[in-house]
């Protein structure tokens, strides 16, 4: 559920492949009973009604001390989620969902994306990563080292097979195109949730959920790490801003008396 914002605020990018992915695990995985059909039932009709519902309730109950919307939000994605667990399958599908239905409504209000953003990156995400860290094997991490390379050279070489040449084809050559490949070769909170619901469904061992977690946390590092270090378009940078990533990468940014 803490995927919600990344999504909701507009970072489409990588939602349709995170998406697809929590459909194919429910449909493989998932249970296919009555609890079942009564989410997808139960869900159906709140997508179907919230892109109505939400307007009318922020404009009858927004603005206030009590903060109506951020409470109408966090309702909705507690018990959608919770139905989802129920049933299941997984809480971040119909986050995913809620997000996009809603990316019109909510997005115009940029204070509410400000406190869901306080709320979500300040409270929600280190719980959750703290869980999903907690299961990892450092003895089975040292055991097998190989294995980790193996799947990190894997992972970033079949995601910058598919990008760079994309990126390229948009007309993003030289530095610009490498940084954008880079980070776009990034994953790190929807490969945990996958990982997870591996380890809790029993697909996957506790050694082969830690050495796919410390993959997913590498290939987040090191790519971000690489092209923020050395291929970072200052160009497209304010001034005030590019001195300031210089000065942070070690560079000079000349003479500050002049």
């Amino acid at each position: 559920m803490v995927n919600f914002w990344r999504v909701g605020v507009g970072q489409f990018s990588r939602a349709p492949n995170d998406l697809g992915t929590v459909i194919a695990l429910g449909l493989i995985f998932s249970p296919f009973t009555l609890r079942t059909l009564l989410f997808l039932v139960v869900a159906g009709v709140a997508f179907v009604i919230l892109p109505f519902l939400t307007p009318w309730f922020f404009q009858r109950y927004g603005g206030r001390v009590s903060e109506l919307e951020t409470k109408y939000i966090l309702f909705l994605l507690f018990g959608l989620g919770g139905l989802a667990v129920w049933a299941g399958s997984e809480a971040v599908l119909p986050a995913y969902v809620i997000g996009m239905v809603l990316a019109g409504t909510v997005g115009k209000d940029h204070m509410l994306i400000r406190r869901l953003r306080t709320l979500t990156f300040g409270l929600l995400t280190p719980f959750y990563f703290i869980r999903a860290g907690s299961f990892v094997s450092v003895p089975a991490l040292a055991a097998a080292p190989l294995v980790f390379v193996a799947l990190f050279l894997a992972k970033m070489s079949t995601k910058l097979a598919g990008v760079l040449p994309t990126v390229r084809a948009f007309g993003y050559d030289g530095h610009d195109g490498v940084y954008y490949s880079l980070m776009m070769s990034t994953g790190l909170t929807f490969g945990t949730i996958s990982a997870l619901f591996g380890l809790n469904n029993g697909i996957i061992s506790q050694s082969q959920y830690s050495h796919l977690v410390a993959t997913v946390i590498a290939s987040a590092v090191v790519p971000t790490a690489i092209a923020n270090a050395r291929f970072l378009p200052r160009h497209l940078l304010p001034e005030q801003q590019r001195e300031f990533n210089e000065t942070v990468y070690g560079e000079p940014v000349g003479d500050l008396d002049s």
